[in-house]
């Protein structure tokens, strides 16, 4: 299905990473936002909220970031595109009702507009240290999908393209963005709606009384099942049949936690995106993801002027991690680095990953500015050695 082009705005704007975001939002045929303002995401709803009247959208602000998250998971569930958008502390209040989504199984998407932590910490500058969070945040197992747009123009075609996999694979999608992308303004250019391909939801074909809400089809998801169509389903949060019944045993419990972690890995190959400049014959790998990615430019290009072989593997895509990527890399480089405004999240998978068959290097800090390039120069001379 193509985009609405009566709520596209066609053409090229000069949009921060916030607005760019709601525009994605809208251009994937969102139309129920709740939200909670906090510094720095507040852009992504006030944007929205001037939007969504104009479309038949629904916009509330919650009294607090728990309820915002509870709000689109009933918003899903009766048949909008939904979204949320937060930062750090925010955040850490939805993990409880995040879980939930995952265990229903729910469409939406949440974005974090990463700031420092812990706690209030830097609420005006940057930091990518909410990464292990998304991935572990909320308790049991579970697999998530996160996204990190490293520009304005990104924020917007990752905006489209989270609300598309949170509708693929009938899960809340991450897009974890950060304070410098967030407020950055650039050009942006929004493609004509029958440009943009959306995933649409995906409905049970069978009558009322014949289906299921966990009743998984042949590429092992689940269709939805309408709400008021005539179909009597129950859903809850505790572990459960392919009714929606509660089953309080150890098979029930295992058959629904792989089923959550069964469905992102086994389209791991499929979700995962990479943008890689000269990695080919490179002797070292730098990876990065968001604002990262294009701090450590510059010291790559000073290091290839100085005839070192320096590749970059941008990730779009942070979890699931690209496991399969790294092993391959490690096993024919000198040193894998990874750059990021945390003291080693990613970096810590990209080590085990690459099984010491390289050196690996973190060029990390606590947030609060991006990263000097010549720290990154001066790692990638070491890794050099």
């Amino acid at each position: 299905m193509k985009a609405d082009p009566k709520n596209v705005l066609t053409g090229s704007h000069y949009l921060d990473g916030n607005h760019a975001c709601a525009e994605g939002a809208i251009a994937a045929g969102c139309k129920f936002f709740a939200g909670y303002p906090i510094t720095p995401s507040t852009e992504i709803a006030e944007r929205v909220s001037r939007r969504f009247p104009l479309i038949g959208g629904v916009f509330i602000q919650m009294e607090d970031e728990l309820a915002s998250m509870a709000a689109i998971l009933g918003a899903s569930s009766g048949g909008a595109k939904s979204m949320s958008c937060t930062s750090g502390p925010g955040f850490s209040l939805m993990m409880e009702n995040f879980g939930l989504g995952m265990m229903l199984e729910t469409p939406c998407v949440l974005v974090n507009v990463q700031r420092g932590g812990p706690s209030t910490g830097l609420p005006t500058l940057p930091g990518q240290a909410d990464m292990m969070q998304a991935r572990w945040g909320s308790h049991g197992d579970y697999e998530v999908i996160a996204l990190a747009p490293d520009s304005p123009q990104e924020t917007f075609e990752l905006a489209v393209h989270a609300f598309n996999l949170s509708e693929k694979y009938r899960m809340p999608v991450l897009i974890m963005t950060d304070e410098c992308v967030g407020h950055m303004t650039e050009k942006v250019v929004i493609p004509p709606a029958d440009e943009i391909e959306l995933t649409e939801r995906r409905y049970t074909d069978k009558k009322p009384g014949e289906a299921w809400p966990y009743e998984e089809g042949e590429d092992g998801i689940a269709p939805l099942l309408p709400v008021g169509k005539g179909y009597k389903f129950h859903i809850t949060g505790l572990t459960h049949d392919h009714r929606g019944y509660p089953i309080i045993n150890a098979e029930a419990q295992h058959q629904n936690v792989r089923h959550l972690i069964d469905k992102v890995t086994r389209h791991a190959d499929d979700i995962i995106w990479l943008q890689e400049d000269q990695v080919d014959g490179a002797e070292i790998v730098v990876m990065a993801y968001g604002i990262s990615s294009r701090v450590v430019q510059p010291a790559i290009a000073r290091a290839r002027k100085e005839g070192l072989k320096v590749g970059l593997v941008k990730m779009v895509t942070v979890w699931p991690f690209c496991e399969k990527r790294v092993r391959e890399l490690a096993a024919k480089v000198k040193a894998l680095i990874m750059v990021e405004m945390n003291f080693g999240q990613v970096f810590r998978e990209m080590d085990r990953c690459s099984a010491g068959k390289c050196r690996t290097y973190l060029v990390g800090h606590a947030g609060g500015t991006v990263h000097n390039p010549e720290d990154i120069y001066k790692t990638i001379k070491e890794a050099a050695k």
